[in-house]
């Protein structure tokens, strides 16, 4: 059985994320992408945006270990863990992150995480 295009598109976005590629996974975010962060009160607006808060995680290394990638004509979930790394620090929590899909770019991104006030505390 092949995979979803829709799960496709987001496990190459997270693959090219994870390998450093922000070009590629940058071309599978809509330019007026809303992408809701774990901790953060209002998304970033944009794919300019986006791209312009990727500096805010200098110095931190985030994988991700992905468990589950669900699918249909819309919306994308994936189901994981993450591990995120600076200097001698580690934190390691489970997220579900819902994607919504169109014409083979993400345009929405919503994030949810079994324990956000550790990971707001986590990068401050």
């Amino acid at each position: 059985m092949s995979e979803h295009p829709n799960a496709a598109v987001v496990r190459r976005m997270n693959e090219a994320m994870a390998g450093g590629d922000l070009d590629t996974a940058g071309s599978l975010v809509a330019d007026d992408v809303v992408w809701h962060e774990i901790g953060r009160a209002e998304p970033r607006r944009g794919k300019a945006e986006l791209q312009a808060s990727m500096s805010e995680y200098e110095g931190t290394t985030i994988t991700w270990d992905q468990h589950d990638l669900l699918a249909s004509d819309d919306h994308v979930i994936g189901l994981g863990t993450a591990t995120a790394t600076r200097g001698d620090q580690q934190l390691v929590y489970r997220t579900a992150e819902i994607y919504h899909v169109r014409d083979g770019q993400v345009t929405e991104r919503w994030a949810f995480s079994d324990d956000t006030q550790r990971i707001i505390d986590f990068f401050r």
